[in-house]
């Protein structure tokens, strides 16, 4: 089965052109200008149309047995499966099962299911990581046992680990990622700026960076051309987003979803003595990224860095230096990318930037959303 708990784009446009002048069998028609157009690069005869959904997805993992899990994110709280597990026919098996899927407001089991799922990765315990926000939609707060991370054991589908993120949270929190070096996980914040840093040996955590200007979003998202704007008329803003840990361990890159792009040694962000305003003093800058959904590294050090504006995926070296892999009018708002064990970018195309939270109520996502593949030859490096 498919999903379709999103109003297809033609309905809600529909909905939104009613006014109380206009009779309710002649609704006045919406228009809205077609994005700008971008180039095809040659390299986009080599990308893969993989799948598709009624119901946007932002994030893809493959694991070295070739299962593939997919994330749908339910931005406003809409009732559906939060993480699925693809099948060969293109229909998506709720996963570890639909109990877990099953969130609804007011459900006092926030700490065994799903509320709002927004990351998923294969850490380097091979188990599959989900990151919950624990928010029931967008601007919400945390609800109580909601912001969590979970490890799941794909051969069984059962749960290995939950970690509670509710004492590391604020109201207007919204973690966002996770990755790891060592005993450390690392999680961004996009709704309270900062990171939280936590330590599996001991147990202990704490936030860092808070409100430091290289957590906090200071530039205007930008999708397609557009400024993304909320429906109240007030700026995107998500602020620590985006990170990758570089392969040898020693850096941290980090940005908030409109960029730019730093970069911190991991001794220093794993140090527990370190005071937050001595860690802001070692951090640099590192790369002027655009707008972007997601990221990923291989295992060389190269960063892939996906540009929402351009329609563009970029290949950031590690000193620095960009270079266009990918250029496509079909990757629209390309989200959390992952590199397989063969060597292939797998790419969400997920048109968020289309959806009504980001232009002012009126939705015009073209679905179905699309799931794209492409090789690249490169290693993946789990993190």
């Amino acid at each position: 089965m498919r999903y379709s708990a999103i109003l297809s784009a033609a309905a809600f446009l529909a909905l939104a052109a009613c006014s109380t002048d206009s009779k309710p069998d002649k609704p006045e028609k919406v228009t809205t200008a077609a994005p700008p157009a971008v180039p095809t690069s040659e390299s986009a005869k080599s990308l893969v149309a993989v799948a598709s959904s009624d119901t946007i997805w932002n994030g893809v993992a493959v694991s070295d047995d070739d299962r593939k899990f997919v994330l749908f994110p339910h931005n406003e709280g809409d009732r559906g499966t939060r993480i699925g597990e693809l099948q060969a026919d293109g229909t998506v098996q709720a996963f570890p099962n639909r109990v877990w899927n099953s969130w609804g407001p007011k459900d006092p089991a926030a700490a065994s299911k799903f509320v709002r799922a927004n990351s998923l990765r294969f850490g380097p315990d091979g188990n599959l990581w989900v990151v919950d926000t624990g928010t029931p939609k967008s601007d919400a707060a945390p609800v109580a046992h909601g912001p969590k991370l979970l490890a799941f054991d794909i051969k069984t589908n059962q749960l290995l680990k939950s970690i509670p993120l509710d004492k590391y949270v604020k109201k207007k929190s919204f973690v966002d990622d996770l990755r790891f070096h060592g005993d450390m996980i690392y999680v961004t914040d996009a709704g309270a700026p900062g990171l939280i840093v936590l330590n599996q040996k001991t147990g202990q955590g704490r936030r860092l960076l808070e409100d430091d200007t290289t957590t906090t979003a200071r530039r205007p998202m930008m999708g397609e051309g557009k400024k993304m704007v909320k429906p109240n008329g007030d700026d995107v803003a998500l602020h620590a987003d985006q990170m990758e840990v570089s392969p040898d361990g020693k850096y941290y890159y980090f940005q908030s979803a409109a960029g730019p792009m730093y970069r911190l040694e991991t001794q220093y962000l794993d140090d527990a003595n370190i005071k937050s305003e001595d860690l802001a003093k070692k951090v640099a800058y590192f790369f002027n990224s655009p707008t972007t959904g997601g990221t990923t590294i291989d295992a060389a050090g190269n960063l892939y860095v996906t540009d929402a504006n351009e329609k563009r995926i970029l290949k950031v070296t590690p000193a620095g230096q960009s270079s266009v892999l990918v250029q496509d009018p079909r990757l629209i708002w390309a989200d959390a990318l992952w590199i397989d064990h063969a060597g292939n970018l797998w790419i969400p195309a997920a048109q968020i930037n289309r959806t009504a939270g980001q232009q002012k109520g009126v939705q015009t996502v073209a679905f179905p959303v699309q799931l794209f593949k492409m090789p690249i030859g490169a290693k993946p490096f789990r993190d």
